[in-house]
């Protein structure tokens, strides 16, 4: 017998989702800290959410995902970042199965692009869905996700990958 959500603790949606928020994360930033810092604020907004939001915890966690990553984004554009590296990079072990051109190729779009092609193809939303979990328009989202993903398959073309080399994998 399957348990309703609302008899599901913190902690168990916590263990049963890391992994997926983590991927998603991963896709929305390109940069594992960057996702692993994604998942965490998310999942301690959820915790602070959790009597509100445990009728369905999964689609509150991804909307707070998706507007922290836009916060962070537009943090990120408004500092500047030191030229200087620390000597020695720690290098977290990576999410899912991801090809790596995907990751180069997800990386070419911009922040916008790459939610909404996320949201489509990760969490199979529709336009309206995508529109109003980044907080724009319904043409903005069309428009996010078209380019996203003709910059996609131009960086595919580029690379040499097709579509029967990729079912191939």
């Amino acid at each position: 017998m399957r348990q309703r959500p609302q008899d599901v603790s913190y902690d168990e949606f916590a263990a049963a989702q890391m992994r997926r928020l983590l991927g998603f994360a991963y896709t929305l930033t390109g940069n594992q800290h960057d996702a692993w810092d994604l998942t965490q604020e998310t999942l301690a907004r959820v915790a602070e959410k959790w009597r509100k939001v445990r009728d369905n915890p999964a689609a509150y966690a991804r909307t707070v995902m998706v507007r922290l990553n836009i916060d962070r984004v537009r943090h990120v554009q408004r500092v500047r970042v030191s030229e200087e590296t620390p000597d020695s990079a720690v290098e977290p072990r990576l999410v899912g199965e991801v090809d790596a051109w995907l990751v180069e190729a997800m990386a070419t779009l911009t922040p916008r692009q790459r939610t909404a092609v996320a949201l489509r193809h990760i969490e199979d939303l529709d336009l309206r869905q995508i529109a109003e979990r980044m907080g724009c328009a319904e043409g903005s989202a069309r428009s996010y996700l078209s380019r996203g993903t003709e910059r996609l398959r131009d960086y595919a073309r580029a690379a040499g990958i097709t579509a029967g080399q990729e079912q191939e994998r």
